[in-house]
């Protein structure tokens, strides 16, 4: 399919004369769309389509659309009567009134398009281009992130279940494909095994029976991956996706021992990251934060902050549930420069800081992270009574270490920790700390010398300082710049279905995360045309009984 790209992007007379007469006092689509013009417009999107075959509509106006599909919450029917039926949005989207519209299911073809064409991200830059040249986002400002977990769109299984619906998902698969192989090579008493899908209430309650019924699936399954993976099987039956999810879930939760196939032990399965959770959607994961568990994804909002300017989001990143935040800031910086958009200062909380990012951001883009960063966690730093890693003078330059009673250390060892980062190991003279008067403020142990293990110097550094600067009333007050995400997070959540997916997988969870921020960028663009401020965040009436005068 070909895409019938619109020459004239103006909007219609007829058009003008009748929305204004519906909408004196205007209307928020119309308003956005005489502040800012066309945002997207068709060439940005030809290589989503081919250069034969029938027209279809234009990708530009389906953008649009599409966003604004998202600032309301509707399903693709009700946006395709709503493009054949509003007049604000034929007015916002440069129509006649006389359009006909489309049919519904091209929307979802669409999004296809733009994921497997890597096109997402085009809808949130395309509108932080317009709203920069217009003046309405600020270079290297302040900008802060945050995060928040996406539940999946399948449900939540146990493993007994999960295992069963891998099986019943293959094998439908396959029926579909050739129903006359599976005919053939499927025992009869499968049917009665697989025929509908597997819920708790229906599994047995005992631990016992429930290991036997684990123990005859996984047989079942290996029985059925040997017949797949034999010569005689045809290649695309070997190929389909649930085929391929069912031989990861059966590595992952069987083990062949003496040609018997066993069910695993919990303490034996692999680790988070990479178990699959259910075969509906392998790529999601479950994680914990806290009291909270869920399977699914995470969002990571990247937003300005800037004085008089609307917050606009300026970066979405998706990723599995199971990423620390401490791995996403350096993507973030990537796809901020990416757009020319990196802040001066971005405010982030203490999971996504450590002292290795402030050296390699203030470095590598010239951001300063303001963010709290980890406090020292020997006993020392915990109790705040005797010689922490701080007391320590450090001659960087020769290499050794003077404590605070003046004693030289004795060894200086470089090598790297468990996480491959540099490491220096710093071990003062035996003799020295038996004989101090200060040992019981410096080592616990009994006869062995005090040791140190310090960071590389740049990160060393960088970490003494944040820490003495998060300690006082001017950082306190600057990092206050920081909560605002949170009111965003909220709003997203709350007004956009920021919670839960929409789609299966991560792709199609990412796209919905990135067509929710560019719906929530709209709407504060429109506030902030109109001048409305943000709310305030709420002070109850017993909470304030504290801050009034007596």
């Amino acid at each position: 399919m070909t895409f019938q790209s619109r020459t004239d992007l103006s909007i219609p007379e007829e058009t003008i004369r009748v929305a204004h007469a519906a909408f004196p006092k205007g209307n928020p689509y119309m308003k956005l769309r005489d502040a800012l013009g066309v945002l997207y417009s068709d060439d940005k999107f030809v290589e989503l389509f081919s250069k034969v075959g029938q027209p279809g509509e234009a990708p530009g106006l389906l953008a649009m659309v599409t966003v604004f599909q998202f600032m309301e919450g509707l399903s693709d029917r009700q946006t395709a009567e709503s493009v054949r039926g509003r007049i604000d949005w034929k007015y916002a989207l440069g129509l006649e009134l006389t359009y006909a519209g489309f049919d519904y299911s091209i929307l979802s073809e669409f999004r296809q398009r733009l994921i497997e064409g890597g096109l997402e991200q085009q809808l949130l830059n395309e509108l932080l281009q317009v709203c920069e040249a217009k003046g309405m986002l600020k270079k290297r400002g302040r900008q802060r992130s945050d995060s928040t977990h996406v539940l999946s769109a399948v449900r939540d299984l146990n493993r007994l279940e999960m295992v069963g619906e891998t099986l019943r998902q293959a094998l439908n698969a396959i029926s579909s494909v050739d129903p006359d192989w599976t005919r053939q090579q499927v025992p009869a008493d499968w049917y009665k095994k697989y025929p509908v899908r597997f819920e708790a209430y229906r599994l047995p309650k005992s631990d016992t029976e429930r290991a036997e019924l684990g123990a005859a699936i996984g047989a079942d399954g290996s029985k059925l991956l040997e017949i797949i993976y034999s010569e005689n099987t045809p290649e695309e039956i070997r190929d389909l996706e649930a085929v391929e999810t069912l031989r990861r879930v059966w590595v992952q939760q069987y083990y062949v021992k003496e040609g018997q196939v066993c069910w695993r032990e919990s303490g034996n399965l692999p680790p988070g990251a990479l178990l699959i959770r259910s075969p509906y959607d392998p790529e999601a994961r479950y994680s914990q934060k806290r009291q909270t568990g869920w399977t699914g994804y995470k969002v990571h909002l990247t937003e300005t902050c800037d004085e008089k300017l609307p917050a606009l989001i300026t970066n979405v990143e998706t990723t599995p549930s199971t990423t620390p935040d401490i791995s996403v800031t350096k993507k973030i910086h990537a796809s901020l420069s990416a757009k020319n958009l990196l802040p001066r200062e971005h405010f982030l909380d203490a999971g996504y800081v450590d002292a290795d990012l402030i050296v390699t951001s203030q470095e590598s883009h010239d951001v300063d992270l303001i963010g709290p960063v980890p406090l020292d966690t020997t006993w020392q730093g915990r109790a705040k009574t005797g010689f922490e890693v701080a007391c320590f003078r450090i001659d960087w330059e020769h290499q050794f270490v003077l404590c605070p009673q003046g004693h030289k250390s004795q060894i200086w060892s470089e090598s790297h920790d468990s996480y491959d980062n540099p490491a220096i190991h710093v071990r003062f003279v035996s003799e020295d700390c038996q004989q101090c008067v200060s040992r019981s403020d410096c080592t616990r142990s009994q006869s062995g010398p005090r040791a140190l293990k310090l960071r590389a110097q740049k990160q060393h550094e960088a970490l003494q300082h944040a820490r003495i600067r998060q300690k006082t009333d001017e950082f306190k007050k600057l990092y206050k710049k920081r909560a605002g995400v949170e009111g965003t997070i909220s709003q997203g959540v709350r007004t956009y279905g920021l919670r839960s997916s929409r789609y299966i997988g991560q792709a199609k969870t990412h796209l919905q995360n990135i067509i929710s921020a560019v719906a929530m960028n709209l709407v504060r663009l429109d506030d902030w045309l109109n001048g409305i401020q943000p709310a305030k965040t709420r002070t109850s009436a017993f909470a304030a009984l504290a801050l009034a005068p007596c």
